[in-house]
């Protein structure tokens, strides 16, 4: 047993026994040896064996018993990787680190996402990991603001993959040059045999092929042949690089030998050789600029950003900094035309401010004193001063590039199985080619038979050769084997995937749908139900104060505060201006609407000497008026009031579509307070849509009944899929309970409330307006307000699986019918290497062309396939 030990910063510890708790956690855990918790320090040491548990596991027993645990994230740029078994390979070195929580690696945006235990390992260590397994990281500089820290790492990557496009153009360069007089030799054979001349400029014909070949074989080869040796060597597996160092290689070497009369033949592959390397390097070539034409969305995001910003002092004297100066609380000068620099609040002047670039919505938004703006938007007409609440790294912007990288480093579920399948196939595809290649060369004649037989295989270059004696038995070996080692390179497999979500998550960025990960982009297609919040999600969550009433005892006189009796004289004004005074301990979107509409009736709300929230019922505090109760019938019966002299009017309320209340004061019943909030106006549009794909939608709200149902018919909600007063902790159990009859639901909301909803939905989407509780909660973020954004969220995980599944087609469909065409004779290494090559760069050109999809419509309906 091989045992690693670790050590664990841990928090949220508050004693001793929070420590024994940890203990007692790690210890269930199989492979677990000893583990030691030490509350002082707020630090812990585990032994453990990592064949029978991970660090993984050990984390996450930890957050399981409540308690967090410090770990750090990183992106690492990787600039030479050349097919998704080089992805594995970095994945496997980097999650044998010491310290390597988790690692994913995805070859399309050659990039490995990294999660790790700082206290054990660091960035350095991950690098080396990486360079151990033979391949190169782009290095980050250490220290800084983690926002400029983003910004320098993508500049560096950016730099590595344009170095990486000029090295392979000029591998083309060089090997075109060379290669071309030998296809000029060969087409002189092929079309006028017998006219080539023995030599030329006084050298051997044969000589010179080799003069032409032997330089392409070191300088483009090279990489090949190196990298090879790594994998077999040093990582122990098979990647691409083997297959085109055998195919090459076998060509090379057979005909040095006919060369050099070690083998009686006349045949020479020295064009081919030549070929298989400059066609391979020029796919190379081709495949790194699609990679970044594909990741062209992210540079665009991050091109938007601001350079400067005009800072202003207390005595409204201006200076111009750089962006990355900017602290919180600090107020910026946004004249018009310029960037807002950093997400922050309007303190003075008012404006249009284009949000296209956050929201994908063209129309510009109004601002004024009091609003939120987002940084990288760009002010339109009047000036603007923004009190700076969000920098660095915690900008919308970083934030929307942060995510969509994740999102791109998950990869759907469908791509695990292309993954095994590359796993496997390089060994696979070597054995297949010396089984074959052992074949031809011990029976050739009823082989030859057999193909030639075929009308269509006869009349191609195979076979046939063998029957005819053109070439000898070996030859056509060899040049089975070469061929049948070409044609099967799992490069498009392993970029059909990657290549589609990379595309599929930019569009969602550039239209306001910024998801999770690839994994969600593959789920949010299968959901089959969308349940919404109410409040926020369908309606605009802006309460207005809209009824105040008189009702039952209060209105004929009753005991007031005091003790004494009520007067008759009783009116509305002292019933809002009790339930406002209890609700302004509250920032509940109700009790904003009650206290503004009691200061807008001239009324002064007093603060609540105490106060308390009673979760789905409504509040209880101590004010001027005596003790005020504002709630619903449960909280007034809870506590002896009885509602019944407010039936009638809160049925009536309540029909209308309003958030009715009850207000008590000292045990008596006083009136009722009713507000209303506006349904958005696309809400209806949405649920329409919804319903024309087939989609059962659902809505579910902590509101009454006769108000729920009063939302819902407005939208369009059948009855029957209405939820009403559903307590906040309640909500996570009638999403499951949804989801019991086997429908797979996206649960839509913007509150805390929602967030435990949100998790337990098979898709979980937040409203970007919403929390940033939600948010996190959520695996799809809607930027905008807007309910339609759901479609485009559905629409956009259509097509990129449409994209995924095109690619699988045309990259599994092409090894199906190549593999066993080399396999019979009846492809040569250069044309194998030729189709190969564009087997790649089809693939990354079918995701490129994705990238004009706009979710403003079904991909399914396009009638074209873009």
């Amino acid at each position: 047993m091989t045992e690693r030990r670790t050590r664990l910063e841990l928090t949220g510890m508050s004693c001793a026994n929070c420590a024994g708790t940890i203990d007692d956690a790690l210890a269930e855990l199989d492979g677990v040896v000893e583990s030691d918790v030490n509350f002082a320090t707020d630090e812990g040491t585990v032994t453990y064996d990592p064949d029978e548990t991970s660090l993984a596991a050990i984390y996450a027993a930890v957050e399981d018993a409540g308690y967090g645990i410090v770990r750090e994230s990183v992106t690492i740029p990787i600039t030479d990787m050349s097919c998704a078994n080089c992805a594995e390979t970095n994945e496997t070195a980097l999650e044998r680190q010491p310290g390597v929580i988790e690692a994913e690696v995805n070859f399309a945006t050659d990039e490995a996402s990294v999660t790790y235990n700082p206290a054990e390992t660091d960035r350095p260590a991950l690098y080396d990991a990486i360079e151990d397994a033979g391949y190169t990281p782009v290095r980050d500089d250490e220290g800084g603001d983690r926002g400029d820290a983003g910004a320098s790492s993508q500049d560096r990557q950016d730099a590595a993959r344009q170095a990486e496009i000029d090295r392979q153009k000029r591998l083309v360069l060089f090997g075109a040059a060379l290669s071309l007089p030998l296809v000029a030799m060969m087409a002189v054979e092929l079309l006028a045999p017998g006219t080539m001349p023995e030599t030329v400029a006084g050298v051997e014909v044969g000589w010179l092929a080799f003069l032409l070949a032997t330089p392409v074989q070191i300088v483009l080869g090279r990489e090949f042949y190196e990298n090879s040796y790594t994998a077999l060597v040093k990582n122990r597996t098979a990647n691409m690089d083997v297959l085109i160092a055998l195919g090459s290689s076998t060509a090379y070497v057979y005909s040095v030998a006919v060369l050099l009369g070690l083998i009686a033949s006349e045949g020479l592959y020295f064009d081919s050789a030549a070929l298989i390397l400059t066609f391979i390097t020029l796919g190379n070539y081709l495949e790194a600029r699609s990679k970044g034409q594909a990741g062209e969305a992210i540079r665009q995001l991050l091109e938007m950003q601001a350079d400067t910003a005009t800072l202003v002092d207390e005595d409204g004297n201006e200076r111009e900094v750089p962006v990355e100066e900017i602290d919180v609380g600090d107020r910026m000068k946004v004249r018009p035309g310029e960037k807002i620099p950093t997400d922050g609040t309007v303190v003075d002047g008012s404006s249009a401010v284009d949000e296209s670039m956050v929201t994908g919505e063209s129309v510009p938004v109004e601002k004024s004193e009091g609003d939120e703006v987002v940084g990288s938007t760009v002010n339109q007409n009047g000036v603007l001063v923004v009190e700076a609440t969000k920098v660095g790294s915690e900008t919308a912007i970083q934030q929307i590039v942060s995510m969509v990288k994740d999102a791109q480093s998950r990869q759907p579920e469908i791509q695990n199985v292309a993954d095994r399948i590359s796993a496997y196939f390089v060994p696979a595809v070597i054995v297949n080619a010396l089984l074959w290649a052992g074949v031809w060369y011990a029976f050739p004649e009823p082989l030859a038979g057999i193909v030639g037989a075929v009308p269509f295989l006869g009349l191609v270059a195979g076979g046939p050769m063998v029957a005819g004696g053109t070439v000898s038995v070996f030859e056509f070996s060899v040049v089975v084997f070469a061929s049948a080692v070409l044609i099967a390179c799992p490069c498009a497999l392993g970029l059909a995937t990657p290549a589609a979500t990379m595309v599929g998550t930019s569009i969602g960025a550039q239209n306001g749908v910024l998801f999770k990960g690839g994994d969600v982009l593959e789920r949010v297609r299968d959901v089959d139900t969308v349940v919404f919040d109410k409040t926020g999600t369908l309606t605009t969550g802006e309460m207005q104060l809209t009824d105040v009433e008189v009702v039952g005892t209060a209105a004929d006189g009753g005991t007031a505060p005091d003790g004494g009796q009520l007067e008759p004289e009783l009116d509305e004004s002292v019933v809002l201006s009790a339930a406002a005074s209890a609700e302004r301990g509250s920032e509940h979107p109700l009790a904003e609407a009650i206290v503004t509409g009691a200061r807008e009736r001239d009324l002064d709300p007093a603060e609540p000497d105490d106060f308390e929230n009673v979760p789905g019922q409504g509040v209880r505090a101590t004010t001027d008026h005596g003790e005020v109760r504002v709630g619903n019938r449960r909280l007034l019966e809870s506590n002896g009031v009885d509602p019944a002299p407010a039936a009638e009017t809160m049925e009536r309320l309540e029909s209308e579509g309003k958030t009715a209340m009850l207000v008590a004061v000292d045990g008596d019943l006083l009136g009722v307070v009713a507000t209303a909030d506006t349904v958005k106006d696309s809400a209806k549009a949405a649920v329409s849509a919804l319903h024309d794909r087939g989609l059962t939608v659902h809505m579910i709200t902590g509101d009454n009944e006769r108000t729920a149902e009063a939302v819902a018919e407005q939208v369009g909600i059948r009855p029957g899929n209405v939820r009403a007063a559903v307590l906040p902790e309640d909500k996570a159990d009638a999403i499951e309970a949804i989801q019991d009859d086997g429908e797979r639901a996206m649960m839509v909301g913007d509150g805390v409330n929602d967030a435990p909803a949100l998790a337990a939905a098979f898709v979980g989407c937040a409203i970007g307006s919403g929390t940033d509780v939600a948010i996190e909660a959520a695996d799809v973020t809607l930027m905008r307000s807007d309910p339609q954004d759901v479609l485009k969220a559905i629409r956009v995980s259509e097509g990129t699986l449409t994209k995924i599944k095109q690619n699988l087609f045309w990259a599994l469909g092409y090894n199906t019918a190549m593999i066993p065409l080399a396999s019979l004779g009846l492809l040569q290494p250069v044309l194998a290497a030729g189709a190969m090559a564009l087997s790649s760069v089809s693939v990354l050109a079918n995701s490129l062309t994705f990238r004009s999809y706009t979710p403003s419509e079904d991909y399914r309906l396009l009638g074209r396939f873009r």
